[in-house]
């Protein structure tokens, strides 16, 4: 078994401590972890991550440039991530959800260039990198899944890229609403039936529009007939339709401008 790391306390005095982790317990487990892992191995895992960690709504997880010695897997709530531009100003990165992973944007580098904060009330479990790394040696099922993890993150962060640069912003909209309801459906909810956790002027900022901007397109998707929108309630009335406007394949209908 690898050596205990010591973990230095976490910057934000907002975040608190909270009990042992159980993996094989987790109901984020199909997520977190690679199918067909020994019990053994599980417990291996257990024994390597430091603890749960409340993150209050509004409170910093980890900040730009601070120094890297974790990842995170989130367990409850919703983060963005976050980088500042020369005047200071949020550019949001992207936006995560439980059985995501946070900080893999650190490895390398030791230091993280984004920063990540709390959406509302969540918790994550800490995994401290160095001991990762050695476990990850050892047992080449969790290695590849790993992996596969780093894989999706440089294949989101690329969709971005291309959402910001080549898209109408309808398409955006689309792309964005209907990769929400994918997540979620991953997660055993309603691909359909979902609550947006960030205010519209930080999807706005994600998808590179105003907040009136924002609240246009969504007026345009509900008298379209795509969408059905209360608040932060979303539920996507023609799941088919808004998929053929994310792909371009489709417009909005006159009626609905």
């Amino acid at each position: 078994m690898p050596a205990t790391i010591a973990i230095p306390p976490v910057r934000d005095s907002a975040c608190q401590a909270a009990e042992a982790v159980n993996c094989a317990r987790c109901a984020l487990q199909k997520l977190c972890l690679p199918t067909g892992l020994q019990a053994a191995e599980v417990q291996r895992l257990d024994g390597i991550i430091a603890h749960r960690r409340k993150v209050p709504r509004g409170a910093s997880l980890y900040r730009m440039n601070d120094a890297f010695s974790r990842i995170y897997a989130i367990r409850v709530g919703h983060f963005k991530t976050y980088q500042l531009n020369p005047r200071g100003e949020q550019q949001i990165s992207g936006f995560q959800m439980p059985g995501e992973l946070l900080g893999l944007d650190a490895i390398g580098a030791d230091q993280h260039h984004c920063g990540a904060t709390a959406l509302e009330d969540s918790e994550v479990c800490e995994v401290p990198f160095a001991q990762l790394e050695l476990l990850l040696g050892e047992i080449p099922q969790l290695l590849r899944h790993f992996h596969r993890l780093i894989g999706q993150e440089l294949t989101r962060e690329q969709n971005a890229m291309l959402l910001l640069a080549t898209m109408r912003a309808d398409q955006r909209m689309a792309v964005f609403l209907t990769g929400l309801g994918a997540r979620h459906a991953a997660r055993g909810y309603a691909e359909h039936r979902f609550q947006l956790r960030m205010l519209r002027e930080e999807m706005g900022n994600y998808l590179g529009l105003t907040i009136e901007s924002v609240s246009r397109l969504l007026s345009r998707f509900r008298r379209s007939g795509l969408l059905r929108v209360h608040n932060r309630d979303v539920e996507i009335l023609d799941l088919a339709g808004l998929r053929a406007v994310a792909a371009g394949q489709q417009s909005l209908p006159r009626s609905a401008t």
